[in-house]
């Protein structure tokens, strides 16, 4: 990384640390309330369980919604513009839920919050402001960002909510976003071009073709379960915290513990699977470790220093996922389709969190806390099941080879002949992007044969490190 870092130039450093600094927030906001909700739903008008879930989770359905119409938007109007709309309404939103009394308020304020559906074109900023040889650095950046932000949001909402009430929790999302603002307009630099990148953006061209391929929406399925557990399981696991004994100004001391033993533990599985090529096995072996978990959640088990290994296996488990399921859509979509695999990836994540919400509300209010994590088991083992057969993901790679001007003659000789490569699987020539998309094997690829085809052209890997 640090090789890769000396080869930023000043505007890159700019834009990466902005904006991944404004996707870092934005999640920050939106994770904050998870384990702090069901604590202080009992001072909201009309509040009940299934209610306390539809908060959590409704923010996912106006993302799901509109994630892909703001990308798109913002290849007409501009990035920045776009952006700073959806931050404007994820502020009032922040804002509407933290002047309301009732959980219906809350419910209209977490919607107004994912209304602002800007992932898609913060990603496409940063593709129009970073060089293809960089560009991978800076989007795992971004993905790091998430991470921390997951992990800060669940030991910072407690706390917050503690002193200043949930109210505050909203407040201080309110000003993350005011200050986010101020960094898009004045720290990030403007795009000098704004361009399609298919493999970061939506190509409704490719879309068909995505959806189509089992292997693909088995990913879809992944992690559209693996949020859908999550937020039914914040509907109950505050409240089995209390039920241990553990007062809910610590609870963020406590997830802070967890969150990072599951970190320790997730990191020698993602490079054994990487390293390995073993990421099926290892994805299975998160699956069930959820299943696992949840199950042993809503049974006895789950009391005293029970409850914390439950809740340290169920986060060890879904970090893991978190990590290993981008990497192998990597592999399996088709060359100059990913940023088309990735949207519909999205899509389904934000779907499972609003539906995994108003699940886990509806358990609740029916069949108790227990239920809540007995269901969410069963939907993992059936999850399970259907990743069983999912074929092992070759150990395939991204690159993208820059065309430089080539006349159209010179680029479809050019394509004609990288297709004849050995280990060169799939080819995609995008003439106004000038550069093709290719997908390699590794294991097989005739490095040499390549290198001499494009002795001047600047190529980078997307996943090299997805190869194994």
């Amino acid at each position: 990384m640090a090789k890769v870092s000396a080869l930023l130039l000043p505007a890159e450093r700019r834009a990466i640390s902005g904006l991944a600094g404004l996707y870092a927030s934005r999640m920050l906001g939106l994770f904050m309330v998870l384990p702090v909700l069901a604590l202080y739903a009992d001072e909201l008008a009309g509040a009940t369980p299934l209610l306390v879930g539809v908060a959590l989770g409704v923010y996912g359905l106006t993302q799901a919604c509109l994630q892909i119409p703001f990308g798109l938007l913002s290849d007409r109007f501009g990035r920045k513009r776009i952006i700073a709309a959806g931050l404007v309404l994820f502020a009032l939103g922040s804002m509407v839920a933290a002047l309301a009394d009732s959980i219906t308020g809350i419910i209209a304020g977490r919607a107004l919050q994912g209304s602002g559906a800007v992932a898609a074109a913060i990603m496409a900023l940063l593709a129009d402001q970073t060089r293809e040889q960089v560009r991978t650095a800076a989007m795992a950046t971004i993905g790091l960002s998430i991470g921390v932000a997951f992990a800060v949001a669940m030991a910072l909402g407690p706390w917050l909510a503690a002193v200043t009430g949930l109210a505050g929790v909203f407040w201080f999302t309110t000003a993350m976003t005011a200050v986010g603002l101020a960094v898009l307009w004045r720290w990030v630099p403007a795009a000098p071009r704004r361009v399609k990148h298919r493999d970061v953006g939506m190509d409704r061209g490719q879309l068909g073709r995505v959806l189509t391929r089992p292997d693909l929406w088995r990913i879809d399925l992944s992690i559209f379960a693996l949020h859908l557990t999550l937020m039914a399981s914040f509907v109950a696991v505050p409240l089995r915290l209390v039920e241990a004994g553990i007062d809910k100004s610590w609870h963020g001391l406590a997830y802070l513990l967890i969150m990072g033993g599951a970190f320790v533990l997730m990191i020698p599985l993602v490079i054994v699977a990487e390293k390995k090529q073993l990421t099926k096995p290892v994805c299975l072996l998160a699956i069930a470790t959820v299943a696992l978990s949840l199950a042993g959640l809503g049974l006895p088990l789950s009391h005293g220093a029970g409850l914390f290994v439950l809740l340290l296996a169920f986060f060890t488990g879904f970090n893991l996922l978190e990590a290993t399921l981008p990497s192998m859509l990597s592999k399996l979509a088709p060359a100059g389709a990913k940023g088309t695999a990735m949207g519909v990836y999205s899509t389904s994540q934000f779907l499972g969190a609003f539906l995994g919400g108003t699940l886990g509300g509806w358990l609740s209010s029916a069949f108790g806390l227990n239920a809540v994590f007995l269901g969410c088991a069963a939907l993992a083992l059936a999850w399970w099941g259907i990743m069983w057969s999912l074929p092992k993901p070759p150990p395939l790679a991204s690159e993208v080879v820059a065309l430089d001007g080539a006349s159209a003659a010179t680029q479809k000789a050019l394509l004609e002949r990288l297709a004849r490569v050995a280990g060169v699987e799939d080819v995609m020539l995008v003439p106004e992007e000038q550069v093709a998309y290719l997908k390699v094997n590794r294991q097989t690829l005739d490095q040499a044969a390549l290198s001499r085809l494009l002795p001047a052209a600047a190529t980078h890997s997307p996943d090299a490190g997805d190869a194994g």
